[in-house]
């Protein structure tokens, strides 16, 4: 099911699916809800939402810069409002896991457990690690996007990606078939050098039963993040899956069962049932 919110001049795409216990679960940068569907399988009695973000799916821009984790937050939040949901579980993908992180740690009394996935940040905007997506933006603000393409394969940043971060690599190489390139400069530039806005003493604070998904072989969502989150959170289970770069099925099986294993122990599932034919 497909619905849409307005909301500060932009047009927010809601993509559901099942029905029962609400879980809000964000992409990451330049995903959309399919990156999701892919990685979190339908689970009787859980009603899965993804709100595409500002200029990512079949949301529009809108009018607000610049783009801010925050201000995607804040959509969800809004989103959630107008479904009329009052306590859901929260997770994300990388840039989702930091939505996910910064709702939980300002509202815990409406998230029952949260999923933070291949996590890209701590707590310190502008971290190393989003280096490489702000060259990226910088290449399509100078030039053409075939040129600016091959500007960036033949850099050094693309070099050592290639060595260690192949699947990363491929990531960022796709950013420069988007249709518009000035859009997606902007997204990339504002995304990379922000950050959750949560401190280490707000995360040591968020008593919500919390998965930490991580793997290795990644750049841009370094393992040691991941496990550094989950020693943070008091409530935090970390789980470290096969590297994408290496095993793209098993780490979409492993991904998939570590999610629905945290969310069947940790929420009310109850299957919905058909009312009986008369």
């Amino acid at each position: 099911m497909t619905g849409f919110l307005r909301r500060d001049g932009a047009r927010l795409r809601i993509v559901e699916a099942g029905e029962g216990f609400p879980v809000l679960f964000q992409h990451g940068l330049g995903g959309d809800a399919a990156q999701v569907a892919d990685n979190v399988a339908e689970m009787a009695g859980l009603r899965r939402i993804t709100i595409e973000c500002r200029g990512h799916g079949g949301s529009t821009a809108g009018d607000v810069r610049p783009f801010t984790i925050g201000l995607f937050a804040d959509d969800v939040l809004a989103a959630a409002d107008a479904l009329g949901l009052d306590r859901f579980a929260l997770g994300g993908i990388s840039m989702g896991a930091a939505i996910a992180l910064s709702i939980g740690a300002r509202h815990p009394d409406r998230v029952a457990a949260l999923v933070l996935a291949r996590p890209a940040w701590l707590f310190a905007p502008a971290p190393d690690n989003m280096r490489p997506y702000a060259e990226v933006a910088a290449a399509l603000r100078a030039l053409p996007p075939d040129a600016a393409r091959a500007r960036f394969a033949a850099s050094d940043c693309a070099a050592m990606l290639s060595r260690d971060a192949p699947d990363n690599l491929a990531s960022l190489l796709g950013f420069f078939g988007r249709p518009d390139p000035p859009l997606t400069a902007e997204l990339l530039a504002d995304i990379a050098a922000d950050g959750p806005g949560v401190t280490e003493a707000e995360a040591r604070a968020l008593d919500v039963p919390t998965l930490v998904i991580g793997h290795g072989v990644d750049h841009a969502h370094p393992v040691a993040f991941a496990r550094a989150l989950a020693a943070t959170l008091p409530r935090a289970r970390l789980v470290e899956i096969a590297p994408k770069a290496t095993d793209r099925a098993r780490h979409r099986d492993e991904f998939r069962a570590a999610v629905a294993d945290f969310l069947a122990a940790t929420l009310p599932l109850r299957p919905v049932t058909e009312e009986p034919r008369p």
